[in-house]
C-alpha cells in the first residue's frame, strides 16, 4: 500500500469528502484527488498539515506502520496515573520530589533564556 492509498483510507475513515478533507488542511480538493489517483505525489507541506490536523501517526502515513492515529494524550495521562497509583507510598513520594525538581529546573531554564 502506498501513501496515496493511506490518504484515501484516512479520509474514508474520517468520513470526509475530498473537498472537506482538503479544506481542513488548506489544500485544494483537486490536489487530494490527484494524490489519491496517483497523478501527483504528495509534498512534505501537505503531509505535515495532514498529520497536525488529523492527529495522524506519521509513521503510519509515510510507511504504513503502527496505528493510523496518534494516541490521545488523555489516554497516556490516565495510563501514567494508573501506574503511579500502583506504586507504594515511598516510590510515590520519590516520584513527586523528582517531578518538583524537574519543574524547578524547567522554570529556571525558561527564565534564564528570556
Amino acid at each position: 500500500m502506498e501513501i496515496k492509498d493511506r490518504i484515501k483510507e484516512l479520509r474514508t475513515e474520517l468520513g470526509l469528502t475530498q473537498a472537506k478533507f482538503a479544506e481542513r488542511v488548506a489544500i485544494v480538493a483537486s490536489f487530494i484527488s490527484e494524490i489519491e489517483g496517483g497523478v501527483r505525489e504528495i509534498n512534505e507541506r501537505a503531509i505535515r498539515l495532514i498529520i497536525a490536523e488529523y492527529n495522524v501517526n506519521e509513521n503510519w502515513l509515510r510507511h504504513g506502520q503502527g496505528s493510523m492515529f496518534n494516541e490521545d494524550m488523555s489516554a497516556k495521562v490516565s495510563e501514567a496515573l494508573g501506574m503511579f497509583k500502583s506504586l507504594d507510598e515511598h516510590f510515590q513520594d520519590g516520584a513527586l520530589q523528582m517531578l518538583a525538581t524537574l519543574n524547578e529546573i524547567n522554570a529556571k531554564e525558561k527564565s534564564s533564556s528570556k
